[in-house]
């Protein structure tokens, strides 16, 4: 048998199992409430996950119970229980290695000015299904019945790929513009498709999500990038406008023609560019949202560094300094962290660093300089500079493609040889300061950097020469070290 009967049947064989596998965590918590006279619901973003087979350890309630109740309910059930949300109506509890949150029935309204819903309190699930963001998350399971409880079709719209909203478009987004992330997020994360009248209302109600707290954007982006289809996500943000608002420098990317690939801008570019260095990852691993970052915003300082060259060239000189500086910026507008920061700006700086090298060319000095400047980020960037690689020409690409691994090769070999990852200088700091007979200051950290420079151009050396150069250095500078 096959067919939409067939694909539904399917899905709540799958959505049996996987209850099968929390039964004893969500029937203990579910006897619990019966007891004291509520109902309890498995809800939103639990079901369709469950009917999606992957559901996981963060598990979401909904109940007639009110907060206070929910809490005392909690109390001595959980291993860890908090009410950090109980102003919003939810409590959450640690339980056997799942994260439990139970949220009262609601029926909030909005004020349409300010992002927070005046909390109101509901009396029957179907009201709280209705509020919810997204018709695949306004999907429940009694869990004193094992009853599935659909009351908007949400499973006919998940198992059709299609990504709408219980209430109009309009009145979804107006009550909290962020679920028009959330909606792009759901097409990074489930592969769904916006219906029309969704795209529609993202498209003339892009501005409200200036309403949006910097903190709660940065949350939906990362999620986004970290799905398993960012790209049309992306292109979902780009066309109805939303990125003008939250990453501006995407859609700029439009602008201006790649010259070593005349056929596409530099924003497809950037966007096969995510793609490759998506393919790279880890097998089994969590996505890696520094190298997803990087590989998206590696060429938006293309844009401003644009110049048109006589002959019909077009070059963009220094777009890895000027897109550093300004990936920067963005992230921390984003109120990203200063760890990830740090890493994708010095990603951004570093990508081109690769293009110098040629057939080969490269001293073992500047291949250590490529391990030292690159540190941490060494196997981030080996993905990224690899996914740069967009060409068309099979040619180029083998060719570029070989030069990297002989580039990869030769530091490996090194490594061999010496400890790339913690190139020092052959003296410390305690023996710089004995050798020159001077004390903690300046002059220590300037002698310190002189002996590093010297590491990585010439590699180690032995103890006697690094004390030799030391005190040349040292005279060179005015200094008289004891004899």
């Amino acid at each position: 048998m096959s067919g939409p009967r067939s694909t539904s049947q399917r899905a709540q064989q799958n959505a049996v199992a996987e209850l099968t596998r929390i039964s004893g965590v969500a029937d203990s918590l579910a006897a619990r409430f019966h007891e004291a006279g509520f109902d309890l619901y498995l809800v939103g973003g639990s079901v369709r996950d469950a009917l999606l087979g992957r559901l996981g350890t963060d598990l979401d309630f909904t109940t007639n119970a009110r907060p206070a109740d929910i809490k005392r309910l909690l109390s001595g059930w959980g291993d860890a229980v908090w009410d950090t949300g109980i102003a919003f109506g939810t409590v959450g509890a640690s339980k056997e290695g799942k994260t439990c949150e139970v949220t009262t029935f609601r029926a909030d309204s909005y004020d349409k000015i300010s992002r927070n819903p005046e909390v109101t309190f509901g009396d029957s699930l179907e009201e709280d299904l209705v509020r919810r963001d997204f018709t695949v998350n306004a999907m429940a399971v009694d869990l004193s019945t094992k009853k599935f409880i659909d009351p908007l079709d949400g499973l006919t719209q998940l198992l059709a790929g299609e990504l709408d909203t219980p209430a109009t478009p309009e009145q979804s987004f107006s009550d909290d513009p962020l679920r028009m992330l959330r909606a792009a997020r759901f097409v990074s994360q489930l592969r769904l498709a916006p219906a029309d009248r969704v795209v529609t209302a993202m498209t003339g109600m892009a501005e409200q999500i200036t309403r949006i707290t910097a903190e709660r954007v940065q949350v939906e982006i990362s999620k986004l990038l970290c799905g398993s289809a960012p790209r049309p996500a992306i292109e979902l943000l780009v066309h109805t406008g939303l990125a003008e608002h939250v990453l501006p420098e995407v859609p700029a990317m439009r602008l201006a023609i790649d010259e070593h690939h005349q056929h596409k801008d530099v924003y497809q570019h950037s966007l096969t560019v995510l793609e490759q260095a998506i393919d790279l990852e880890e097998k089994d691993s969590e996505p890696d949202l520094t190298l997803r970052l990087a590989a998206l915003l590696h060429d938006i300082g293309k844009p401003k560094t644009r110049r048109f060259e006589s002959g019909g060239g077009v070059s963009f000189h220094h777009h890895e300094v000027v897109g550093a500086k300004m990936t920067r910026t963005r992230l921390r507008a984003l109120r990203y962290s200063k760890e990830i920061v740090s890493d994708v700006s010095q990603l951004v700086f570093l990508h081109l660093r690769f293009h110098g090298y040629g057939t080969g060319e490269w001293t073992d000095s500047a291949v250590r300089r490529y391990v030292t400047d690159a540190g941490h980020l060494l196997p981030r960037l080996h993905k990224l500079v690899r996914a740069d690689c967009t060409t068309r020409n099979r040619r180029r690409a083998l060719a570029l493609q070989r030069t990297y691994d002989d580039l990869e090769a030769r530091i490996a070999r090194i490594g061999e040889e010496e400890d790339l990852a913690k190139v020092r200088p052959d003296l410390d700091g305690n023996e710089i300061m004995r050798l020159l007979g001077i004390s903690a200051g300046p002059m220590v950290g300037k002698a310190w950097k002189h002996l590093k420079e010297l590491r990585l151009e010439s590699g180690p050396l032995e103890h006697e020469d690094a004390v030799a150069a030391l005190l040349d250095w040292a005279r060179e500078q005015g200094l008289n070290p004891p004899s």
